[in-house]
């Protein structure tokens, strides 16, 4: 009797031990499962500073008279406000907007372009400079490029046979 209360005490650890072991593989799979996204690190600078989530806006390929309008993001990652004077588009086909105001440290801001989708069947490659007080960038560039597809050939009316 004593050999098998003995076994069954030995036969219990095992099992025990082996559980644990089991769930400490299943938590590492599990936080080997967990990916962290990376925090972008703005640069800090002195004075006025401008900070672009990207410099480039690629329409892709789009209908022709779609929605022309997009979106340039921007941080002011200095200590004085950032002030926009002018935002021009390289050519009568890219209409920019700003703010008027002064953009405080630490908050973000916003470059509004518009492209003229009417201008149909071809690629286009068009900058937009923003000039402003930021430090050692007074004046930026930004791109904006894509392709407008040809306007759609209108059906011909059915005949009647």
């Amino acid at each position: 009797m004593k050999k098998i209360i003995t076994l069954s005490i030995v036969l219990l650890a095992f099992v025990f031990s082996n559980a644990q072991e089991t769930a400490k593989i299943s938590k590492s799979k599990k936080k080997a499962k967990t990916t962290k996204i990376a925090k972008v690190v703005i640069p800090k600078v002195e004075g006025a500073g401008m900070y672009f989530e990207s410099e480039t806006i690629d329409y892709g390929t789009i209908a022709a008279n779609s929605d022309g309008k997009r979106e340039f993001v921007f941080t002011n990652n200095g200590n004085k406000p950032l002030i926009i004077t002018n935002a021009q588009g390289s050519c009568g086909c890219t209409v920019p907007t700003y703010s008027k105001e002064p953009i405080l440290p630490g908050t973000k801001g916003v470059i509004g372009v518009k492209y003229d989708t009417s201008r149909a069947g071809q690629p286009f490659d068009k900058t937009v400079t923003i000039t402003s007080n930021a430090v050692g960038f007074p004046t930026k560039a930004l791109k904006i490029k894509g392709n407008v597809l040809p306007v759609p050939a209108p059906a011909e009316p059915a005949t009647k046979s």
